[in-house]
């Protein structure tokens, strides 16, 4: 299998943007693909915005983030983006049909020798990579967000994936500089199964009464050295996107994971966290 060079990232959204951004930092030329091209437009301002800040704290250089932004090409084409790619990240939103439609409209477009990953961070990888022609080159790649920050990257191997895409994306991953674990396809694999739960609770416990959001939050972060809190970050990924991990987890694991009824009417009220400018906190 030859060695990964072109990427195209499809979505792009907060989660596409950022793998974009890294895998463009890291050398990689990167294709970021989306049907709207003003999606396409802010995902690379929000690069470039991301970039800036950078340097503004002396973590980039301005060579470095101008480089970036040069190996990235918005694009709103499938066929072009994904005709020579190597490698193909998808991080649409978290809906198995959604994603199976496209995995079987990319099997006409993609080299035959070319790697299909996917983002979900709940999703069966394995009933993913059943609807792609070469299921043994479908693997999960789950970043975490914000993915210039956060390093972790959980290969997730479907009953399909084959050693050489394993070993592969491996290599994509170690020039990133990402820390990776590699798991076996499951319910929420291991990080967004062990995550959730603790968000979940959380929840509950401001459902209750027991105390307020900021000091669930700071029990986490100074007694458990959290880097955040279980409410913040449901915040930053998105009371919507947690929720529909959290209804996929209690049908496939069980009552643990039933969403509490907080969480549902915040989401009814649109209140879906920082993006929104509101969810346990107050962002605006």
């Amino acid at each position: 299998m030859n060695p990964i060079e072109k990427i195209t990232v499809i979505g792009a959204g907060t989660m596409g943007a950022g793998i974009a951004h890294v895998a463009a930092y890291s050398g990689f030329s990167v294709r970021l693909l989306d049907i709207d091209r003003g999606a396409v437009d802010a995902g690379i301002a929000h690069v470039s915005k991301t970039l800036a800040k950078g340097i503004a704290l002396d973590k980039v250089t301005e060579t470095h983030a101008n480089e970036t932004l040069a190996r990235i090409q918005g694009v709103t084409e499938t066929l072009e983006a994904v005709a020579d790619a190597d490698l193909v990240i998808e991080a649409i939103p978290e809906n198995m049909e959604l994603k199976k439609m496209l995995f079987q409209d990319l099997s006409t477009m993609m080299r035959d020798d070319a790697i299909l990953a996917t983002n979900t961070s709940s999703l069966s990888v394995t009933e993913l990579a059943s609807a792609a022609p070469h299921p043994d080159r479908v693997v999960g790649m789950h970043f975490f967000n914000p993915p210039h920050i956060l390093t972790l990257l959980e290969l997730v191997r479907a009953w399909q994936t084959s050693e050489e895409t394993v070993a592969a994306v491996h290599a994509a991953g170690e020039r990133m500089e990402r820390d990776m674990i590699i798991v076996h396809d499951s319910p929420g694999f291991a990080t967004s199964r062990l995550g959730l739960i603790l968000g979940l609770e959380a929840m509950r416990m401001v459902q209750a009464g027991v105390a307020t959001v900021e000091d669930i939050d700071a029990a986490m972060t100074l007694g458990y050295r959290h880097p955040m809190g279980p409410l913040k970050l449901t915040d930053h990924v998105g009371l919507d996107v947690r929720l529909a991990i959290a209804e996929h987890l209690h049908r496939e694991i069980g009552e643990q994971f039933r969403p509490p009824q907080i969480l549902r009417q915040l989401v009814r009220a649109g209140k879906l966290g920082k993006k929104t400018g509101e969810g346990f906190y107050d962002w605006r």
